[in-house]
């Protein structure tokens, strides 16, 4: 299938609230509106195109750039091109789904969380944090998280907001996972305050750390 079909495709799938939900949200005006859920289905049957990826990421629209994360193989991307795209993201979901599909599963993800850890770029900075997050949950081998949570005590407060999202979930992680860390990193987050007025729906955790971390500390009990 070639890029003007699954454009094509895309903006007939487009929805008027849903490009507004968006817009809200931050992403641009390069968007169709199209819901997560379809895109996944558009993946589905187009399974495994790296070079349509690619393609599709270059028109820097979100629907396309979403689809594009599904269907790349991250493994024939150089560290550069992962970089490159990395910085090239659209919006916070689009974010999330590179993130989630495409640099988690890069064989030199580690390299360049390194990397993008001292990146004043918005979108590297909250990649390189949220594979910190997953390192950080995972066991935290060959991290030093007393000096994380001192990066985090000083930076997160003053972060970009793209930022400050990957950066939380990686306080979470610390007092989730690290009991010997746990009353530092919920004292920070009460410090700061970050999300404390998040609203969300009824029985669902807010990412705010003080309420976050015990919550999900006692449910794995």
């Amino acid at each position: 299938m070639k890029v003007k079909d699954v454009l094509a495709q895309l903006a007939s799938l487009g929805d008027d609230a849903r490009r507004k939900h968006n817009a809200k949200a931050g992403a641009p005006r390069n968007q169709f509106g199209v819901k997560l859920g379809d895109i996944r289905a558009i993946a589905k049957k187009l399974g495994s195109d790296h070079a349509l990826a690619l393609a599709l990421w270059e028109t820097g629209n979100v629907e396309a750039q979403l689809l594009a994360a599904l269907i790349a193989r991250p493994a024939s991307l150089s560290a550069d091109e992962l970089d490159a795209m990395t910085r090239s993201t659209t919006c916070a979901q689009v974010a999330d789904w590179l993130n989630a599909y495409v640099v988690a599963k890069h064989p030199l993800k580690d390299a360049l969380r390194v990397k993008w850890m001292k990146a004043k770029d918005r979108w590297a900075a909250r990649a390189g944090w949220s594979l910190t997050a997953s390192r950080v949950s995972e066991g935290a081998d060959g991290l030093d998280v007393a000096a994380l949570l001192d990066r985090i005590e000083k930076e997160l407060p003053k972060a970009r907001p793209e930022v400050q999202w990957t950066m939380n979930n990686t306080l979470a992680a610390i007092g989730i996972e690290h009991p010997a860390h746990r009353a530092r990193a919920v004292a920070i987050g009460e410090r700061i305050g970050l999300y404390r007025d998040w609203p969300v729906s009824k029985g669902c955790t807010p990412p705010y750390v003080p309420v976050w971390v015990p919550a999900m500390v006692k449910r794995k009990g």
